[in-house]
């Protein structure tokens, strides 16, 4: 080897002349790796008549797959049949059948954009490393705050609804007490929160990694649409005030997780202001809605929170992740609370304005340009193509409530004004049975029993759960703009077959 290498350089037993990698055999295996996403993935994304998943028993895929690292690489062609069996035994998520998470569909435009931000892998923190992707979520993060209906803000795209919930909290509690950045916890009184029982789980989440404490949420009842109640809310603030203790933050939820409520923001507001309260919404869900003129009002008031989370890779389908955390506040609060001031990455001194290096006012160092995936989405569809999106969804939605409402068998279990639609299938064998504590344990075991055979079907899949003391029940939500009535009628009647012998 040193022989073939002119002038070969040895360190350690290493030679360290020209390149180790073997660019034109990395080319030809990224090469044939694409087509196989774009035959086995892209192209079949809308055919109904594939599978939405290939189910197997986890042992069994781990036989399969051949999970095992060895000391030697694996050939071009194995790598390539592994390639094709996890996207064989993978859940697709872009089909039409997928109504199992508050995500689904495929974007082309967001997909390309995801294709790009994963050849360039770039890291968005400095202007220097990331000119295009800065520039990018700067100019999305402004609009979105238009679509608030706030004149100006600040924001930052991060890994998930529940991370921006986390950011939220943490700096609302700066807000309140900005001497806990140097001084930790042991300065702070007993601080307080108040969030609806429907709220999403990473409110405990938050307040257990932030040392708040989950005894310290206070969860606030809501109405039988799942709404949070606001007198309940002033009374929560008066008995924590009673107790000693230190309120801070009202968390409200735009698009609750299972039943798709909306809080009574503008009311919500009026205790946040009496009390001096951070008002945070929680619009991962509900926030789309916002694109929509015939929908938007359904967050009437947003414009008076201090910071919301809109995630745009549920209904607006631009790939996961795609999460931001926007603030009313534009004097750099989320700078001054996150900052560390690292010399190494945020010189002062350099040749360009270094108001561009937002890294200092993220969590994390490493960041990844999610906002594009938006931006190119956005720039292909135009306002009106995203709006078009969100009609859509909740027009099928209102279609499957009104063919739930036809059918014998079908119950719902509230009228919807989102995209969730929540229902329960009573078998004929239940249909004449007294409504009583038997026939809801009866009925409790049917969602499970349907779901079991939807997957192993790989028909379609959808979510169940139960909820408030409500037994088992379907939620299907509405989302990807390749669904079609079609579909609707086909979850119905799909519903049907798998358990007419139950």
């Amino acid at each position: 080897m040193l022989q073939k290498k002119k002038n070969a350089v040895l360190v350690d037993g290493v030679i360290l002349n020209g390149p180790i990698m073997d660019s034109k055999a990395g080319e030809k295996f990224v090469e044939e790796a694409c087509k196989i996403i774009m035959e086995e993935v892209i192209q079949k994304a809308n055919d109904v008549t594939e599978k939405v998943c290939e189910w197997r028993a986890p042992e069994t895929l781990k036989k399969i797959l051949d999970l095992e690292m060895r000391d030697t690489g694996e050939s071009h062609q194995k790598l390539l049949q592994l390639c094709q069996d996890v996207i064989q035994y993978s859940v697709k998520t872009s089909h039409p059948r997928f109504f199992n998470q508050l995500y689904a569909g495929i974007d082309y435009y967001s997909l390309v954009a995801r294709f790009i931000t994963e050849a360039l892998n770039p890291s968005v923190y400095t202007y220097e490393v990331s000119p295009v992707f800065l520039l990018v979520e700067e100019t999305v993060i402004k609009k979105m705050i238009e679509f608030i209906g706030w004149e100006e803000g600040d924001g930052i795209f991060n890994p998930g609804g529940s991370v921006s919930n986390m950011y939220a909290m943490n700096l609302a509690r700066y807000k309140f007490c900005p001497e806990i950045k140097e001084k930790g916890l042991s300065s702070l009184p007993r601080l307080v929160l108040f969030t609806s029982e429907e709220c999403h789980y990473s409110m405990k989440k938050a307040a257990s990694f932030l040392g708040i404490g989950t005894e310290n949420v206070y969860f606030i009842k809501t109405d039988e649409r799942g709404k949070m109640i606001p007198e309940e809310l002033e009374k929560q603030v008066q008995r924590a005030r009673k107790e000693g203790s230190a309120p801070f933050l009202v968390c409200a939820t735009a698009g609750t997780t299972v039943l798709g409520a909306f809080d009574p923001l503008d009311e919500i507001a009026d205790i946040c202001e009496k009390h001096g309260l951070w008002l945070h919404v929680d619009a991962s869900w509900g926030g789309s809605a916002l694109i929509s003129r015939k929908h938007c009002r359904l967050l009437h008031g947003i414009h008076r929170a201090d910071s919301v989370a809109w995630n745009p890779h549920k209904m607006l389908l631009a790939g996961i992740q795609c999460c931001a955390l926007l603030v009313k506040d534009n004097s750099g609060l989320l700078k001054k609370c996150y900052s560390a001031k690292a010399a190494y990455l945020f010189q002062q001194d350099k040749f360009y304005d270094v108001s561009y290096d937002t890294g200092d006012k993220s969590i994390q160092c490493s960041r990844r340009p999610d906002a594009f995936k938006f931006w190119l989405m956005w720039k292909a569809l135009g306002t009106t193509g995203l709006e078009e999106r969100v009609n859509r969804a909740l027009a099928l939605a209102r279609y499957l409530v009104e063919e739930i409402k036809k059918r014998e068998g079908f119950q719902l279990l509230l009228e919807p004004e989102y995209a969730n639609v929540c229902f329960w299938y009573i078998p004929p064998s239940l249909r004449k049975m007294e409504d009583g504590p038997e026939f809801w344990q009866k009925l409790h075991e049917v969602a499970p029993i349907i779901k079991e055979r939807m997957m192993k079907k790989g028909s379609m899949m959808l979510g169940y759960q139960p909820h408030r003391g409500k037994v088992n029940f379907f939620r299907q939500v509405v989302i990807s703009p390749q669904v079609s009535r079609e579909d609707m009628d086909f979850l119905l009647d799909e519903i049907e077959l798998l358990a007419k012998d139950l």
